[in-house]
């Protein structure tokens, strides 16, 4: 039972630090790009959720 937990762990641990070499530090520009389509899409659904409340506070009257 423990080797297979341990084994388990050791492959996690292998997956994980595959990834964390290939991560990179984002330029500027895709730090603004991202933070731009993160702001977007956040309005987007705001706006989406307001509309919805005030549907329903219109037809709920």
């Amino acid at each position: 039972m423990i080797k297979k937990v341990s084994k388990r762990l050791s492959s996690t641990f292998i997956r994980y630090s595959r990834v964390w070499r290939l991560l990179k530090k984002p330029t500027l520009y895709e730090f603004k790009t991202i933070s731009k389509v993160t702001v977007i899409g956040l309005l987007i659904i705001g706006a989406i959720g307001f509309l919805i409340s005030l549907v329903m506070k219109i037809f709920s009257v």
